[in-house]
């Protein structure tokens, strides 16, 4: 398999899902990684080392490393491909593997330390990043948005006597867990660098994907660095927007599939996008899904309604997803 040049935006659990539904469609998958996490293992590895926050990194490469479809390859090639699929899906675990007890390292997951470590040997991420890649073996490339760690600011409403009052509230934890409703968010700072391998992979794709995942904090931000919103507004590659299962708690209580659009195109109206994935479950038809029609106009999309959703979970099948995503760029393909 080689297939398309594909990058995927995002960060957390919903890139993790897209990066396995595209390791179905090609070899060539490049993960561009939010790197504003404040809490938990990364929280701490950036404070104490000044480092870029390593667990999304970390969780998009072991989504590239064990992803269904690398395991069925290797399992193609009879005892030896058997022998390296095990250990891919040990490394895999390892590298997820939370360190016990209830000291300095408990917590932490082997992979945050061993690309902390590397970081600091090698003075660079981007570096460290392909060091685990070769040492793994990991076909495809994981990358940060940005050489320097970034801090999510929101406008929030709703935590005043008065409701139009809005407070600042700063770090990604946050902005995720507050009682009140996220107006707008900013990156800080507000003109951070961008990584350049990762947007020469942008403007060189056949296909960027972008979403689902946190939209504030996982999202967004991919179009408030500067360097890339300009790279995603330049590439000739087909573009297609993930949208949410559901609405997240903190985050976007109570928004509408609707709302998350409207939302992200008042974050970066000058960015194109030509489709738009909505699971079918998610938008019933009739008139909310017309009103959906015209919020991806925004972006000149093409709505795609599809089935697209694990059977009673508010999750993504990457599977169902890179089976609409395979039809779509196979029609386009024909045109």
């Amino acid at each position: 398999m080689s297939g398309p040049r594909i990058v995927s935006l995002g960060g957390g659990h919903g890139l993790f899902a897209t990066l396995t539904a595209m390791r179905y469609l090609s070899e060539d998958v490049t993960a561009v990684v939010t790197v504003a996490d404040d809490g938990g293992s990364s929280g701490r590895l950036r404070a104490e080392l000044d480092m870029i926050p390593p667990g999304d990194l970390r969780m998009a490469m072991v989504a590239l490393m064990a992803a269904p479809a690398v395991l069925e390859e290797f399992a193609e090639q009879g005892d030896s491909g058997s022998e390296a699929a095990r250990r891919h899906s040990l490394w895999a675990q390892a590298m997820q593997h939370r360190l016990g007890g209830r000291g300095a390292l408990a917590g932490h997951p082997i992979g945050n330390l061993l690309l902390a470590g590397l970081a600091e040997m090698l003075g660079d991420t981007v570096a460290a990043l392909d060091e685990l890649r070769v040492a793994f073996g990991i076909v495809g490339r994981v990358l940060p948005m940005s050489t320097v760690p970034l801090e999510i600011e929101a406008d929030v409403s709703g935590l005043e006597s008065d409701p139009r009052i809005s407070r600042n509230i700063r770090g990604q934890v946050a902005v995720a867990t507050t009682p009140g409703k996220v107006r707008r968010v900013r990156v800080l700072p507000a003109d951070p660098p961008a990584c350049a391998d990762a947007i020469a992979a942008i403007e060189a794709a056949d296909l960027v994907t972008l979403g689902p995942g946190s939209w504030f904090s996982s999202v967004i931000p991919h179009v408030l660095v500067p360097e890339q919103r300009k790279a995603l507004q330049r590439t000739n590659a087909r573009k297609v927007l993930i949208v949410n299962l559901a609405p997240e708690p903190g985050e976007t209580p109570g928004f509408s599939v609707e709302r998350h659009l409207h939302v992200l195109h008042a974050h970066a109206d000058r960015v194109s996008v030509d489709h738009v994935l909505v699971d079918a479950a998610s938008v019933p038809a009739g008139r909310e899904r017309d009103h959906l029609v015209r919020a991806a106009d925004l972006f000149g999309a093409e709505l795609i309604v599809g089935d697209v959703a694990v059977p009673g979970r508010q999750t993504h099948d990457p599977a169902k997803v890179a089976a609409l995503v395979k039809e779509l760029c196979e029609r386009e393909s024909t045109r």
